[in-house]
């Protein structure tokens, strides 16, 4: 069994006290010792991205505008007695539009070229090889290099 120590014993150890503005000091100089290493980025590049987007714009944003502008269309039409639009109708046709909002999305995705150059305007040459990219990325690290080697 240890023996207790008593208190005269701990109050003979030495404490290191160090003021507040040495130690924020010796924080500051550890801090800009430490070097991180920049990992490379394998990510999709900024080109590649912005293209995507432009045609995410007008594949999937327009057809969503169109989808929730149905909703006022069919309000201002029933209100002016222009004509009786059944609620039906107007789910209908607005569920339509952002089906369509929602397929434009997959293809604005998979229709961007990955090379430097915009390729064509529809870009359909590029589907087949960036669902390949997309089946890729979801399998696992090792099957990745396997097919590579």
């Amino acid at each position: 069994m240890k023996k207790k120590q008593s208190k005269k014993n701990i109050s003979k150890k030495k404490k290191k006290n160090i003021s507040q503005t040495t130690a924020f000091a010796n924080l500051e100089t550890k801090s800009e010792t430490i070097i991180t290493p920049k990992k490379s980025s394998s990510g999709i590049p900024k080109y590649v991205a912005d293209r995507m987007a432009r045609r995410i714009f007008f594949t999937a944003g327009i057809p969503t505008i169109l989808g929730m502008s149905v909703f006022i269309v069919s309000y201002i039409i029933v209100t002016r007695n222009i004509a009786e639009i059944p609620p039906s109708s107007t789910i209908a046709i607005s569920a339509l539009f952002f089906l369509l909002g929602l397929a434009g999305l997959s293809f604005g995705i998979l229709s961007a070229s990955w090379d430097k150059e915009p390729g064509s305007f529809f870009g359909i040459e590029n589907i087949p090889m960036n669902i390949q990219r997309a089946k890729a990325a979801f399998k696992p690290a090792t099957q990745n290099f396997d097919e590579n080697s």
